[in-house]
């Protein structure tokens, strides 16, 4: 048995928390999360709570699915780890890698390379671009772009392509090279009010970010289908279309962080695939194995497998990976998740049901003076909080609203999460429309009350 007075006594004394300033965490100690069951935890104390943040926009098929802890168990008892180096394999590294190529056929994709999660994918992304212009003779395509917002994980190579200085600052110099356009964030840009506009004047950057530097020097643009961790920020329509059209006249791989819209989040098994778009790359982790055992990936489209497949000097040989690549037991967690959102059309339920969760709470605007935005696609979704609705004038560091807001909400038995004026919600993608409706009731319910007080 766990003993509880231990854990609260313990809590943030000899952890330091990811993100998170350590004194911060002792004086104000986190959520010790004990269960779960399905869309639910419950904490410590055995106060229930509807899991709104899915984990962390991984427990994809909520907690304590049956099958895919029963794959776990049964891996555990046939071969708990050997490693995929070279000359070595095992059966669920190749029995994965084939049902993600041929679940990601009509994307294009020939292989995976496996890592433990988002940030290591977003590395090997990053690598096998370079190697892959310096395998075809370019080898001054070394530079990268990337977009203000935007969110691709913490290696050197992640942080320096990341958008958000917060992540940037406290470990610079950070990889040379690598340049930033807008994110075509409707809500919050200097251009515009028009989305079809707003996603010419973003891809028009990009192209001439790429002409200033000199095509023959960028190897690859990187974005996330819909910007998740900077605020939810989905871009307009024609944006992915005309990046894709840029990128294929210039020479320049496209990579897409899929780490968070991957395996349905958006309504889609891919986000890229909401704006019918091939990458020449892709991240994948969280939601690969809903989160239940570390894993990552980077997909390699046709185009960038044939090249590496065509080098006979030994320069395509990749000197990149992990000791825990493609570990048995994630692999069998990943085998059996991507056999249930297939089965059970995960993707097709957050299409049903994620339109009235969006349209719903998009009324917190007109229903409280200090919600500035709300948006998102699929279920995910992000609520900006300003100082003033009319000038949208930004919600100082200093507000203790966002904190409130998520205090209220745990106490009626929401976890939601709080990323600077930006209330997330990311829930299990197998949630239910009543467990929907309990989670817009009790978050129009902490607003209210904050609003109150």
């Amino acid at each position: 048995m766990t003993d509880t007075a231990a854990l609260k006594r313990d809590n943030a004394q000899f952890l330091w928390h990811p993100m998170a300033h350590p004194k911060a965490m002792k004086q104000s100690k986190p959520d010790i999360i004990a269960r779960g069951e399905g869309c639910w935890v419950w904490d410590v104390d055995g106060h229930k709570l509807l899991d709104g943040v899915a984990g962390l926009w991984s427990s994809n098929l909520g907690h304590s699915c049956r099958e895919v802890r029963d794959a776990i168990v049964a891996q555990l008892d046939e071969l708990p780890f050997f490693n995929t180096f070279r000359g070595t394999t095992h059966p669920r590294a190749i029995e994965l890698s084939r049902a993600l190529v041929e679940l990601m056929q009509p994307d294009g994709v020939a292989a995976v390379m496996f890592s433990n999660g988002g940030s290591d994918a977003v590395e090997g992304a990053l690598k096998l671009a370079r190697q892959y212009h310096k395998l075809r003779g370019d080898k001054d395509r070394v530079k990268f772009i990337a977009m203000r917002q935007g969110y691709h994980g913490v290696h050197f190579g992640g942080m320096s392509v990341n958008g958000n200085s917060n992540f940037r600052r406290p470990y610079e110099p950070l990889l040379p090279g690598v340049f930033h356009i807008d994110s075509p964030w409707l809500y919050r840009n200097a251009y515009t009010a028009d989305e079809a506009e707003l996603g010419r004047i973003v891809a028009g950057q990009l192209e001439r970010e790429i002409a200033f530097q000199g095509a023959d020097t960028v190897a690859a643009f990187i974005a996330e289908p819909i910007q998740g961790a900077g605020g939810v920020i989905v871009p307009p329509a024609n944006f992915w279309p005309l990046v894709r059209e840029i990128c294929d006249k210039h020479g320049v791989l496209l990579i897409a962080d899929e780490v968070v819209t991957g395996f349905g989040r958006g309504g889609a098994m891919f986000g890229t695939r909401l704006w019918n778009v091939k990458a020449d790359l892709w991240c994948l982790a969280k939601g690969i194995s809903s989160g239940y055992i570390p894993l990552g990936a980077t997909a390699v489209s046709q185009k960038v497998a044939d090249v590496f497949d065509a080098d006979s000097s030994g320069a395509g040989a990749i000197t990149h990976g992990y000791t825990y690549s493609a570990h048995p037991v994630a692999a069998a967690a990943a085998i059996a998740t991507i056999k249930l959102l297939v089965e059970r059309d995960i993707p097709g339920h957050v299409a049903r049901v994620a339109p009235a969760f969006q349209q719903r709470l998009r009324g917190l605007v007109k229903r409280h003076a200090f919600v500035g935005d709300v948006r998102g696609r699929g279920l995910m979704l992000g609520i900006e909080m300003v100082a003033d609705q009319a000038t949208r004038s930004t919600l100082p560091k200093s507000s203790d609203i966002p904190a409130r807001l998520a205090k209220a909400a745990y106490r009626r038995g929401l976890m939601v999460r709080v990323s600077g004026a930006n209330l997330i919600l990311s829930p299990p993608l197998v949630i239910s429309e009543s467990e929907l409706d309990f989670l817009c009731g009790t978050l129009e319910a902490a607003f209210d009350e904050v609003a109150a007080s």
